[in-house]
């Protein structure tokens, strides 16, 4: 029941099916368009990290002075290296590729129903306060002949949660990256975060999270997958 061909809800609502199926595949075809690597993953690529932590260690120090605070005092003296070492290790994903990751752990399977794993520990960073955001992220796809080695899509999930991120675009970000790697009927992907810069300061919202989801495929077209998918995440209410 997951080959994506009928959407009745568009029929019962009155529009064009038709227009409506264009409109899905090209936004799907803008959403999978295979994109270059950026300055920064080149360079990460290309290693140096003990060069990079030296250089953010200097500017540690630097702002840890601009504060008021003695860097050289017993408990400081080793924060600098330290915060540089923890952003170096939190930003690593700028480093891998989807290849890399997924290690040919890609099989021929006749299989065509849901895959779904649920409650993928989640640890990011915002990119606009550079304090972690957290929580899990849901996946699942429809095979069209093959499948992914399950751990795979939690490693998908951790190459890029490990950089500077805005949860939207990590959640498009994994949902792009498992159509891409297995050609599914469709992807679907919840991620529920709650984010530390809302916590700490401004709004002290200490107690919300944000949900964010990505449909692609048959999970976009046919509301019976939506359905399914939310379902088995507990989120029925986000069909």
């Amino acid at each position: 029941g997951h080959d994506g061909k009928a959407n009745d809800s568009s029929k019962a609502n009155g529009h064009d099916g038709k227009a409506n199926g264009h409109d899905r595949a090209r936004a799907d075809s803008l959403i999978r368009a295979p994109s270059p690597p950026t300055a920064c993953e080149l360079e990460r690529r290309a290693g140096g990290d003990a060069a990079r932590v030296a250089t953010i260690a200097g500017a540690v120090s630097t702002i840890l002075g601009a504060l008021g605070e003695d860097p050289e005092r017993p408990g400081l003296q080793r924060t600098p290296t330290r915060l540089a070492e923890l952003l170096v290790d939190c930003t690593s994903g700028y480093g891998q590729t989807v290849e890399t990751v997924l290690n040919g752990a890609v099989f021929e399977e006749d299989y065509s129903e849901m895959v779904v794993v649920r409650d993928i520990a989640l640890y990011s960073l915002c990119e606009h306060h550079v304090v972690p955001f957290f929580g899990k992220c849901h996946i699942a796809y429809v095979p069209k002949g093959k499948v992914l080695g399950l751990s795979k899509l939690a490693r998908i999930a951790e190459m890029y949660a490990r950089r500077l991120q805005v949860q939207e675009r990590l959640t498009t970000q994994i949902a792009r990256a498992v159509m891409d790697a297995v050609d599914p009927q469709g992807v679907g992907v919840v991620v529920e975060a709650t984010h530390m810069c809302m916590c700490m300061r401004g709004a002290r919202a200490t107690s919300s999270s944000t949900v964010t989801s990505a449909v692609l495929g048959s999970f976009r077209s046919d509301q019976r997958t939506r359905n399914e998918f939310f379902a088995n995440i507990g989120r029925p209410r986000m069909c």
